[in-house]
């Protein structure tokens, strides 16, 4: 079983069902209410863990009944979670979801005890990195907690994957320790500075240029795309009915890095990450959307 550490964050989604998303200043009648476990770092760590790795998490969460529920959630998913650190007086990150009746949603995240992760908790949990065969990583933390992680994976000759979302731009520092950089076609236009309807081919090679191992782009409808040493990669989306959107991302960063874990090709581990990532969509909510290695394997044979 291959084994993956993931410093990142934890949220509870509070996700309104709603016709379409408000315009300024104007109220709507939703139709559902749910309060679902996610936060990309929580996400990604269980959608790997359902995939077929042992997952890590270094993380934190509030003193509040939030985050006493994430992190019992965490522990029956099989996570190991001696690393989840409690924060006293700072409420766990909460994230406000509106997904509209097409399947599309608008997020709002509160860092809350996200935003308290430190270089330390990296430091105390470096034993735990040096044994991954794969350290995943988001931006939903300080981007200083996010280097020193790398640094750590670095030294031990630990694969590196970064999901740079939410977008924001990276620098050579950063990105010349990152072997995988997933990103979606506007976070990686700004991610390399550009404006965010740059062309993904573009942005990559901006990207790569800074120091990026290789480029991994989500394409939603129009499936994945790898850029990296030699021709680019790509593979078609899967053809789903789509009922929340939430963390597909997420749900194709966790089965790609399993894939790259396990020893397979690029090739191989995008077809297994936007097969999850396709799946994710068919259900509602975050981690309640993230399939299990049997079901994604299913729809692949599906294909073939």
């Amino acid at each position: 079983m291959p084994v993956i550490a993931t410093v990142g964050s934890i949220n509870m989604d509070l996700v309104v069902r709603a016709p379409r998303f408000a315009a300024p200043g104007e109220t709507l009648t939703g139709s559902a209410f749910l309060t679902v476990p996610g936060g990309k770092g929580a996400n990604q760590s269980v959608a790997a863990q359902r995939i077929g790795a042992q997952v890590a998490l270094i993380a934190r969460v509030g003193d509040d009944a939030f985050g006493r529920a994430m992190r019992q959630g965490l522990e029956q998913e099989g996570l190991d979670v001696r690393h989840v650190a409690t924060t006293p007086g700072t409420p766990t990150g909460v994230a406000l979801i509106t997904v509209d009746d097409q399947g599309e949603n608008t997020i709002i995240v509160v860092p809350g005890a996200n935003g308290a992760l430190q270089a330390s908790d990296v430091d105390q949990a470096r034993d735990v990195i040096a044994r991954a065969d794969v350290l995943m990583l988001q931006l939903e933390i300080p981007v200083p907690v996010v280097t020193q992680a790398i640094g750590v994976a670095r030294e031990s000759g630990v694969t590196v994957v970064l999901n740079a979302a939410p977008a924001q731009a990276l620098q050579a520092d950063l990105l010349s320790g990152v072997d995988y950089l997933i990103v979606n076609a506007t976070e990686a236009a700004v991610a390399a500075g550009l404006p965010p309807d740059t062309a993904f081919e573009e942005a990559a090679g901006v990207l790569r240029a800074r120091g990026a191992g290789a480029v991994v782009v989500t394409l939603g409808a129009a499936g994945a795309v790898l850029v990296g040493d030699g021709p680019a990669l790509s593979v078609p989306a899967f053809d789903v009915d789509v009922v929340d959107t939430t963390a597909a991302g997420d749900a194709f960063a966790g089965a790609f890095a399993v894939a790259i874990a396990e020893g397979a090709s690029p090739a191989d581990a995008l077809q297994l990450g936007t097969a999850a990532g396709a799946l994710a969509v068919t259900t509602v909510g975050a981690q309640p959307s993230l399939p299990t290695r049997a079901a994604v394997d299913a729809l692949r044979n599906r294909r073939v």
